[in-house]
This record gives C-alpha cells, sequence and structure tokens, in this order.
C-alpha cells in the first residue's frame, strides 16, 4: 500500500496575522453636548472596538456611554477571547456597570446607552460583533454590503412586521424610539452575531451612531469605499455626504461618531 504524504497539511499551518487600520470621527452636532463615547484596545492579535451612544439627561448620557466604553474595554483586557460567549461577556459586564452605578447615584436613574462592539481575531481572520439599541456594524466586501446589525427601535418593529419598507426607516417618525438598550434592556437578550465571520483583505467595517448613519445611505456607504485609497478617505467622504444632507434640510444633527476600519492582506495591500 502506498503511503500518504501528510507533511504538507499536518500539522496546519499558521495564517499570517491580517492588518487592519482605521479612522475615527465623534462631533457635537447640533446638541448642547456630546454623549457619544468610542475607543478600541489590543491584545496580541485580537482587536476590540466599541461605541456607545448615552441618553438620559442632566449630563448622564454622557457618563453612561463612558461607563459602556470603559468597561467593555476593561473587561477584554482583562481576559481577552474570541468567541460569542466572550463578547457577550464584555456586553454583560458594560450592562452590571451601568446598573451599579444607578443604584449608587439616583440621579442617573434614567440614564441609558447603546453599544456595538466588534471582535477581529488577526491571527485566525475572523470578525464577531454583539449590540444592544441603534448603534449600528456594517460589514462590507469589496465595498458591497455584506450585513448590518439590526436597529433595537420601535421603527424597526413596524418595518419587521411589514408596516413599511426598510428604506424609510430614517424618514419614520418614531425611529429614536428604541425598546433596549444599555440601563433600559427589559426582556431584550443583546444580539451577538451567532458564528464569526471569515475575513480578508478588501473587507472594511462600519460603526457608528444614529447621529451618522441617518444622514449617510447604505449606498453611499458603498459609492465612497469604492473609491476611497485609505480608512481615512473614506470616513471623510461619508462625513461629507452627511454635511450636505444635513445642510439640505432643517432638522436638528444629533452628535455623531464613527470608526472606519479597513482589512489588509498579511503583507500589506489596500493603506
Amino acid at each position: 500500500m502506498k503511503a500518504v504524504a501528510m507533511a504538507d497539511t499536518w500539522p496546519p499551518a499558521r495564517l499570517a496575522p491580517i492588518m487592519l487600520s482605521w479612522a475615527k470621527l465623534s462631533a457635537v452636532g447640533m446638541r448642547a453636548s456630546n454623549e457619544d463615547a468610542m475607543g478600541e484596545a489590543q491584545q496580541d492579535d485580537m482587536m476590540c472596538f466599541v461605541m456607545s451612544d448615552g441618553a438620559g439627561g442632566h449630563e448622564c448620557g454622557e457618563i453612561a456611554s463612558a461607563l459602556v466604553v470603559d468597561a467593555v474595554l476593561h473587561e477584554f483586557l482583562g481576559e481577552s477571547s474570541f468567541s460569542e460567549h466572550a463578547v457577550l461577556a464584555y456586553v454583560e459586564k458594560a450592562i452590571a456597570e451601568v446598573a451599579r452605578n444607578k443604584q449608587l447615584t439616583p440621579r442617573q436613574n434614567d440614564m441609558s446607552a447603546t453599544v456595538a462592539t466588534l471582535l477581529i481575531d488577526q491571527s485566525n481572520h475572523q470578525a464577531l460583533w454583539a449590540h444592544l439599541g441603534d448603534t449600528r456594524i456594517y460589514w462590507f466586501r469589496d465595498s458591497r454590503l455584506m450585513e448590518v446589525s439590526k436597529d433595537h427601535s420601535v421603527a424597526q418593529q413596524f418595518i419587521d412586521a411589514g408596516y413599511g419598507q426598510p428604506e424609510r426607516l430614517r424618514e419614520h417618525p418614531q425611529r429614536n424610539m428604541l425598546f433596549a438598550a444599555v440601563g433600559a434592556e427589559g426582556d431584550t437578550p443583546v444580539a451577538v452575531r451567532a458564528q464569526s465571520v471569515p475575513i480578508g483583505a478588501g473587507d472594511a467595517f462600519l460603526i457608528c451612531t444614529d447621529g451618522f448613519w441617518e444622514w449617510v445611505l447604505e449606498a453611499d456607504m458603498e459609492q465612497t469605499l469604492a473609491e476611497a485609497a485609505t480608512s481615512e478617505q473614506w470616513l471623510d467622504a461619508m462625513s461629507k455626504v452627511a454635511d450636505a444632507n444635513t445642510s439640505a434640510t432643517e432638522k436638528l444633527r444629533d452628535n455623531y461618531s464613527a470608526i472606519a476600519i479597513w482589512v489588509h492582506a498579511p503583507t500589506g495591500g489596500r493603506a
């Protein structure tokens, strides 16, 4: 019997880590203060990005969003892992931290915040995410939208029930009404992507609050991504689209924040 050579297949070759680049933007818009918060952390070949949009009045929105971001990143750095259980644990830590602060400070009892967390395992070329509220995570491949997180909003519920078209969600009068957020979870579980996705050069992610995506259509996200040479250029182009759309209406613009993330091949690729 002829022996089968296994040298080329076992043990499996270790993948070279993919590279990442990203650009960030956060602005007050037409509000008195900026209640958005965002951040990122790296542990070995793993990255965690997180964004939060706070609410509650009396500066409580700013407190809530900062608590969420700090709690997620602290938990990630303390026990970095890549799994559905891990990303859920990071968000649950933020939920617990907001609840604890509400108990300690009665005037903060009404505070709440959205959360969107993206984990990227650079060594194994995988991505995974979780969210609560209407801060969104978009995933693109070769400048085409592959997936977007679904808002925990009343308007989204109406659309899911067949009472409107998805493209009209931005115009819905109850678009800003959330039925779940950190600090106001109710019976709604954290939405965690059930399975990680393989990623590589040409993939991109956009994490943004409603003050950003409300003013940039998905088609504009795709077009600006296709035309950009860097993550900074992509974010700048989307921001210009949002500014132009804002100037064409009398509607007040909320705080807006975004992180544009590009995935590169281990040896280089798109900048």
